[in-house]
């Protein structure tokens, strides 16, 4: 019963003998029919997938056509790209296709000459037929396969497809595939005349030679036998004769009697006498009888690979070499599977190893030496010396007491190649690790070619035997300890290195315990893209998150890194960074971004912690400078994690940390400068002050060494001495400025410098850490293009999460603080509101004031709640920045902030009141000031649970609200019984404006606004809109 496959393949033939029998008639249909039938017996159907069967008919009829006529013994070679026009059909391949004579080895040569080329073949249709041809080669017709036929020859057809190729290679490939048939021809035509010449040899030595063993002679004559016996494939023959001595020693070619591939004259089984050093004459010139070795180039037939060679010595009666007999092919495959001790020659090699070695037979030492000759490669056991087979094979028995990377190498005899014997542990073989092991052997001899042969068995170890292809006679001098030194080092796995690497750094015991935890964390990604000594610092930055948290960080400069390039990698758990996150702060920081390796991700489940992800950035600075990582290093990782952890701010005042050698911290005192002068007004964009900074960096750096000899309270003492020296110095590089704005701007940060009278910068927090916020007491009459009325003393609190001042016309004076939505000009609001504070403080002892804070960073969920616990985190931060610079009283004793230099005078009383957006805030202000131990306590703060509630008394209203009525009883009317219109500025939220719209329910209210809403009531009804108003004042 026929296979499926069977009935795919009978289905195939019939579609396209339907197809021919549609297209063509009578006598050529027929024969075409019988063509393609065997065209197509021996190929399986799923190779022609996808091809139409118009398609392969077309295929079929113009090998069929190529074939119409064909001279004796001549060979058909064509290599074309099929097209629609002229071959009937399209492929993406090119087509070499060949008609000859049937007989051995074709397909195997004519592939092995396409891969030679480094060409694959998709598709081999190899059919043998029996054609009759005319008188002058023509085409008659095709008989079946059973048919018998004596006039008929048997052609063997070859359609082979290869990647395609350009049509400028298409001459060369056809003449390739023509060279190889002709050795091919030649190899099959004088194979019994070759035989016959081998055994010629065989009975020639019947006579020992003069000046041989006997029993050389005996084994040679076997082996002779044997190599006739199936066990050799005969290529070529040739005889040398030997003229001449010393320098002028050569030989001639008997060209008559040459056989096979050696009848070219211009072909060589070993080089020319003349060619060859001093030491290869000699040992061609030796009394020893036979040769074995390899070609310089490889067969063109059966398989491209160096052919053998064997040469039998002829001896004249003096025992001088006068000639050789040389035999090229290949050795069967029975010849390299069979026993050596089968072999004659090899089987004597061995048994004079075993009885040096002087291990018994039986003995484990013994039986282990015999199964590494029985293994030993072939090839090194026809062509080694006994000296160097015994060393080697002594060598390769030790290794299975110690396994390691092992290399033993033999130079060839005529000195064009190298045997290297590479022994790798088996687990550690991979074809990765053989490609550069096959680099560095390349490398190392000056390699020309090279080939190699792998074992890998039961055995622990696995082999890689290579051959090394040099130019004749010019191999180097070499040290084969020094090479498998590299070897060794190439064989070693990622895991063996890191490991070593890890018990060097730390020790045996932490070294191999973080091994064992590591291990199976990094993927082969990972692998691939670092050294040992790149992971080494990976785990340390990962064992250092895992025992302090926060984000891991390291910048590196990689050796081959430019002067103005370095690396960063950033460590994070659970999910990879966006890279819209990193790179605004890169650009910030002073760098373009380049690359980015990986990320790569970590599995730590190993040791409890899930995924951590490993990004590798490449940097490049903007400025072009050189990068010194020894001064930038620590600046820049403290500035980046302050960064993400939301403790500074990202923007371009951070390109001083590389571009400046700025810490973030003294950075922290330029931004914070600038963020008060944009709130005073200044004509400069933030971004444009920062950029002038870094573009001076000089003068950056000089402006925080004023700020620092002044305000430092370590040395505070010598600023009057120092501090007028660091401002000539910056005076003095000011004049190097060009931009009119920026030698102003620069101005301006020095005179905000000179201007302030305390800062907290140095005062540190309860656990003696550096305090997230930094605010600066300011004479305000000092500083310059300040916008009028100028306060006779402000505090100016800085922090990414808020922004806030304390404006005062004097030294005792009260008012309020008011949660603003005014980021970019609160001041402004301030310094308004600070104003009418003045009007209402004119009949009492304290003077005008008012403060005011922003929200910058607003949670995005968690609704009103959240925002109201946002803004009284930042008012608590307002509070504390305030108090940070107040004196407190103690006693008769006025006690000066700690770590604070004081350029003015005693300045004890700050109190503050309740405004818009803090009328509740009064308990919490009083609660901060008592955290302060201010000596104020709970009267720092108007209002609150201990005071009066503002709001709910509407103690400001209620006294606005009789001036209103007196001004109304001037003009004749009672408000409190008499309608009347209102038009107003505020909301029923408010202290003062929601109190006061309920002091009469006469009121009108036609149109109030603030700053998000505007009412209108065209026709109010005074009963029914004081009620409402009513319900939003609760």
């Amino acid at each position: 019963m026929p296979s499926d496959v069977d009935k795919q393949k009978s289905g195939l033939i019939n579609k396209v003998v339907r197809h021919a029998q549609s297209k063509l008639k009578g006598a050529k249909a027929k024969k075409l029919e019988a063509f393609t039938r065997q065209y197509l017996a021996n190929l399986p159907a799923s190779d022609l997938d996808g091809m139409a069967g118009a398609a392969i008919f077309n295929m079929v009829q113009d090998h069929w056509d190529f074939a119409a006529k064909r001279g004796s013994r001549k060979a058909l070679v064509r290599v074309f790209t099929p097209r629609q026009k002229p071959h009937g059909y399209h492929s993406d391949h090119t087509v070499i296709e060949v008609i000859t004579d049937d007989m051995p080895f074709l397909v195997d040569s004519v592939t092995a000459a396409v891969n030679q080329r480094g060409l694959t073949a998709h598709l081999i249709i190899h059919p043998i037929v029996k054609a009759q041809r005319d008188k002058t080669g023509k085409m008659l017709s095709i008989l079946n396969p059973g048919e018998a036929d004596a006039g008929a020859s048997v052609e063997s057809f070859i359609h082979l497809e290869v990647s395609e190729q350009p049509k400028s290679r298409h001459a060369e490939i056809r003449r390739d595939i023509e060279k190889v048939l002709a050795d091919v021809r030649a190899a099959v035509e004088d194979w019994r005349p070759m035989r016959e010449r081998m055994l010629t040899v065989v009975e020639d030595l019947e006579v020992e030679p003069k000046g041989t063993n006997p029993e050389d002679c005996y084994e040679v004559r076997e082996f002779l036998r044997w190599m006739h016996d199936n066990n050799f494939t005969f290529l070529g023959f040739r005889d040398l004769t030997v003229t001449g001595s010393g320098k002028n020693m050569w030989m001639v070619v008997d060209k008559k009697n040459s056989l096979g591939v050696l009848r070219d004259s211009d072909v060589y089984a070993i080089s020319l006498m003349r060619q060859m050093p001093n030491d290869i004459r000699e040992f061609l010139t030796k009394p020893s009888l036979l040769l074995i070795s390899k070609s310089d180039g490889r067969s063109t037939v059966h398989r491209s690979v160096n052919m053998d060679v064997v040469a039998v010595k002829r001896i004249d009666g003096r025992g001088k070499v006068i000639g050789f007999r040389v035999f090229v092919g290949l050795f069967t495959s029975v010849a390299y599977n069979k026993s050596p001790r089968d072999i004659p020659l090899l089987r004597r090699r061995i048994t004079k190893i075993i009885d040096r070695a002087g291990f018994g037979r039986s003995s484990h030492d013994g039986k282990s030496l015999t199964n590494v000759l029985e293994t030993f490669p072939r090839d090194e056991l026809f062509q080694a010396s006994d000296a160097h087979l015994y060393e080697t094979a002594m060598g390769i028995l030790h290794l299975q007491e110690h396994q390691r990377v092992a290399l033993f190498v033999r130079v060839d005899n005529f000195k064009r190649f190298l045997s290297c014997l590479v022994f790798v542990p088996r687990e550690r073989y991979t074809t990765d690790l053989r490609h550069r092991l096959e680099d560095i052997l390349v490398e190392e001899f000056e390699g020309t070619d090279s080939l190699f042969f792998t074992q890998v068995g039961d055995s622990p170890l696995a082999r890689v035997h290579f051959l090394v292809t040099t130019e004749v006679g010019k191999i180097p001098a070499f040290d084969a300890d020094r090479i498998e030194a590299r070897l060794a080092e190439a064989a070693r796995s990622w895991t063996d290195k890191v490991t070593e690497a890890l018990v060097n750094r730390h020790g045996e015991g932490i070294g191999l315990d973080l091994m064992d935890r590591y291990a199976a964390a990094f993927g082969a990604g990972y692998r691939d893209r670092y050294t040992p000594g790149e992971v080494l610092d990976d785990i340390d930055e990962i064992e250092r998150i895992l025992a302090e948290g926060g984000i891991g960080m390291n910048l590196f400069k990689p050796a081959d890194a430019a002067p103005d390039e370095v690396r960063f990698k950033i460590y994070h758990f659970a999910h990879a960074i966006p890279l819209s996150d990193v790179l605004p702060v890169f650009e910030h920081m002073g760098f373009k971004v380049l690359d980015e390796a990986g990320p790569h991700q970590t599995d730590l489940s190993g040791i409890g912690r899930g995924l951590l992800v490993i990004h590798n950035f490449g940097l490049r600075s903007k400025s072009g400078a050189a990068v010194d990582l020894a001064k930038v290093r620590a600046n820049f990782q403290d500035a980046f994690a302050r960064v993400w952890d939301g403790e500074i701010e990202s923007d371009n005042f951070n390109g001083l940390v590389v571009g400046g050698g700025l810490a973030w911290r003294e950075i922290v005192v330029l931004r914070a400068y600038s963020k008060y002068l944009r709130q005073a007004g200044i004509a400069f964009s933030q971004d444009y002050m920062a950029e002038t900074m870094v573009n001076n960096p000089k003068l950056a750096a000089g402006l925080v060494d004023l700020f620092t000899t002044i305000f430092d309270p370590s040395t505070s003492k010598e600023s009057a001495r120092k501090a007028p020296v660091v401002r000539r110095r910056i005076l003095k590089g000011m004049e190097t400025v060009e931009s009119a704005d920026e030698d102003r701007i620069i101005r301006r940060f020095l005179n905000l410098v000179e201007s302030t009278l305390r800062t907290n910068y140095y005062q540190p927090d309860a656990n003696g850490n550096t305090k997230p916020y930094v605010s600066f007491k300011l004479n305000s009459h000092k500083i310059d293009e300040l916008p009028l009325p100028r306060p006779l003393r402000e505090i100016f609190v800085y922090s990414p999460r808020v922004e806030g001042v304390h404006l005062r016309f004097g030294f005792v004076a009260r008012g309020g603080l008011r949660w603003s939505d005014r980021r970019e000009d609160f001041r402004t609001e301030i310094l308004g509101l600070v104003k009418a504070q003045q009007v209402k403080n004119a009949v009492i002892v304290p003077v005008g004031s008012k403060g005011g804070f922003v929200v910058k960073q607003p949670p995005a969920s968690g609704g009103r709640d959240a925002f109201l616990e946002e803004g009284i985190a930042c008012y608590k931060t307002l509070i504390s920045g305030l108090l940070d610079l107040t004196d407190n009283i103690a006693g008769p004793k006025i006690v000066p902030p700690k770590s604070v230099v004081r350029l003015d005078d005693d300045d004890p009383y700050l109190v503050v009141a309740a405004d818009k957006g803090t009328a509740t805030f009064s308990d919490i202000a009083n609660g901060v000031s008592e955290d302060y131990g201010h000596w104020l306590g709970d009267a720092f703060a108007s209002g609150g649970s201990q005071g009066y509630d503002h709001k709910g008394m509407g103690i400001t209203a209620r006294g606005g609200w009789e001036s209103v009525k007196r001004h109304f009883r001037e003009m004749g009317t009672d408000i409190q019984n008499e309608d009347f219109t209102v038009v107003g500025i505020g909301d029923m939220a408010g202290d003062v404006f929601g109190n006061g719209m309920l002091l009469s329910k006469h009121i009108k209210l036609l149109g109030a606004f603030n700053h998000m809403h505007i009412f209108v009531d065209p026709n109010p009804d005074p009963a029914k809109s004081w009620v409402e108003r009513k319900r939003l004042f609760g």
